[in-house]
């Protein structure tokens, strides 16, 4: 009985929240953790993990110029935020969330 009692405390859910705007995905987080909240779940978070960094140099002329160039750069904002012993009425709620455009949640049991 001790191990299933241990395996019950250890049981959580992991959501890894993307987004390439800061407000957007705080504001998403925030969301999250009040669904979770509503269902009397334990949070904990969220956790800022460290912005990706994507930069991208373009030729801005087609043929001649070759000197001449354009830099662009992709900001990809994370954010953890772990369940403590999911109940199934909080995964459901988790998935009739309307979340905005452009914010991505990976669900994982662990």
């Amino acid at each position: 009985m001790a191990k299933k009692e241990e395996q019950a405390l250890k049981e959580k859910l992991r959501l890894r929240v993307k987004a390439y705007d800061s407000k957007v995905i705080d504001n998403s987080a925030r969301q999250i953790i009040e669904a979770i909240e509503r269902q009397g779940g334990n949070v904990v978070g969220p956790i800022p993990l460290p912005t990706e960094f994507k930069k991208y140099t373009v030729n801005s002329s087609t043929f001649v110029h070759k000197k001449a160039r354009e830099q662009f750069e992709l900001r990809v904002h994370k954010r953890l935020i772990d369940v403590i012993n999911p109940e199934q009425k909080i995964i459901e709620s988790l998935t009739d969330l309307n979340l905005p455009a452009g914010v991505e949640v990976d669900i994982k049991m662990g």
